[in-house]
């Protein structure tokens, strides 16, 4: 807890004024982003890929569907295996034998997956839960080579080529919402961290709900739930304003070209502590489920990191993981959701 705190205070520190900055000398457009290539549910048995979302649920299936249960995952399979000896034949052997483990992450969500200007390093929640998938996999924490993407990229990145049937990383990770339309592309572990879809504005505002905030220009991350959202509202409907990467919405923020920002809490939490002039308004209006993306037909691998998960929450670290980089408001996030699984 105090080196999480720690942690987030010097990086505040050491970017005070680098977000406005950086709009004003780009006249107020994106950043690109870069790439780097160095409660719990009943558990049930597994069967075939997706089948209906809560009601409410972004990007579910209508209610009387029941042939998608977007959280229920594959099931791991008897005991995990060694270190550096995986199944012959299976994906994590394949990834063994590369000697790394390529990830798909953003480098722009503080706290959860953020380049750290302290360090140049990859930091965050996300990143920490990479680390334990490699030290399972090879027993050490620091064989993953990183690849940076925006929000609009999470499912590209896993589809393989059609000609070398590979595809350009073996999981994503990046604060994705399990649902099923998703579950078309790829295939989901369980849920590791339930989320909600809430309102940041400047302190000055006097918004205190999403409900508002009818008419006003609201930013989001191009590809996700979160923009789809902003755009069905229909009781207050807002100006959706859709951008590469989250703290673009924060720059266009703080020059007053967007009134607020909406996304999921745990991305907020980020963006309010990298600017103490901002402030989060409202209730969650959404459910969002946070699951790690891997390839369709690659099970082996999501049943492979659904064992580690399963570990992380019997010996605690993931709700450690939890309050270490949310702090104070982990209490929103903590216990982890349990595992559902799909029936044999």
């Amino acid at each position: 807890m105090v080196v999480g705190a720690m942690r987030r205070g010097r990086w505040a520190a050491a970017t005070a004024g680098l977000v406005v900055a950086a709009v004003l000398g780009t006249g107020g457009c994106a950043a690109p982003s870069g790439t780097d290539h160095g409660g719990g549910r009943e558990p049930g048995p597994h069967g075939a890929l997706p089948q209906a979302a809560p009601a409410g649920l972004p990007g579910s299936a209508p209610a009387d569907d029941e042939s998608c249960h977007p959280l229920e995952s594959y099931r791991p399979q008897g005991s995990m295996p060694q270190p550096g000896h995986m199944p012959s034949g299976s994906t994590m052997a394949a990834i063994v034998k590369r000697g790394r483990l390529i990830a798909g992450v953003d480098q722009n969500s503080y706290l959860f997956g953020y380049r750290n200007p302290l360090t140049g390093e990859l930091d965050g929640f996300e990143i920490e839960l990479l680390k334990r998938i490699s030290t399972a996999l090879f027993g050490s924490p620091d064989r993953i080579q990183f690849k940076t993407i925006s929000s609009n990229a999470r499912l590209a990145v896993l589809q393989p080529d059609k000609t070398t049937h590979r595809s350009s990383v073996d999981i994503v990770i990046d604060s994705m919402t399990i649902n099923c339309d998703r579950w078309k592309s790829v295939a989901f572990s369980t849920d590791y961290m339930d989320a909600g879809q809430r309102v940041l504005v400047p302190k000055s505002s006097t918004a205190t709900s999403i409900d508002d905030l009818g008419g006003k220009r609201v930013c989001a991350a191009s590809g996700t739930t979160s923009i789809d959202t902003l755009k069905g509202l229909k009781k207050h409907p807002v100006v959706p304003v859709a951008v590469k990467d989250w703290t673009d919405c924060l720059m266009l923020m703080q020059v007053g070209k967007v009134d607020a920002v909406s996304t999921d809490d745990t991305i907020l939490i980020g963006l309010a502590a990298q600017d103490p002039n901002t402030k989060l308004i409202g209730p969650r209006f959404t459910k969002e489920p946070h699951g790690i993306a891997m390839r369709k037909d690659q099970t082996d691998l999501v049943r492979f990191v659904n064992g580690v998960l399963q570990q992380m929450r019997q010996d605690g670290t993931l709700t450690g993981l939890e309050k270490q980089w949310l702090g104070a408001d982990a209490k929103s996030f903590v216990p982890p959701p349990g595992p559902s699984y799909k029936p044999e």
